[in-house]
């Protein structure tokens, strides 16, 4: 049989009640900084010119995906107390995050490049994100 002790019992329901209260009262502070990591990673990604590295370009020379700057300049981040979320409104986004035919008659392939994504530092970043509100709200 495990028996656990806690010598400190108010110490911990007082942490407890203030967890509660900062998860009811104010989580826009929490999901600002998990849209603001994404959106660091995202950018990264662009930086990088992708991770993992975005195939070569076929047709013209340069960096895939930031030709005139315009997708990477589109990408936006939201935030209110219950989302975190980053990503862009240009149409032509999705064909090149996922890859698929594109142009008349869907003739032409465009290859997965996936910009919106995140790799398992970004991951565990936002783990770290979290944890450290938590902390804060106890500490």
């Amino acid at each position: 049989m495990i028996e656990i002790q806690i010598n400190n019992l108010f110490v911990v329901q007082n942490q407890i009640e203030r967890l509660g209260r900062g998860l009811d009262d104010n989580r826009y502070l929490l999901m600002r900084r998990l849209s603001g990591t994404m959106h660091a990673a995202v950018m990264t990604n662009f930086r990088q010119g992708g991770r993992p590295k975005w195939l070569g370009l076929k047709y013209r020379n340069g960096k895939p995906l930031v030709d005139t700057g315009a997708l990477r300049g589109s990408i936006t981040e939201l935030a209110d107390n219950d989302t975190a979320l980053v990503g862009t409104n240009l149409v032509y986004a999705a064909i090149h995050n996922f890859g698929g035919m594109a142009g008349r008659g869907k003739k032409v392939r465009i290859p997965q490049r996936e910009f919106l994504t995140l790799t398992g530092q970004d991951k565990q970043d936002l783990m770290d994100d979290v944890q450290d509100y938590f902390a804060g709200l106890i500490g």
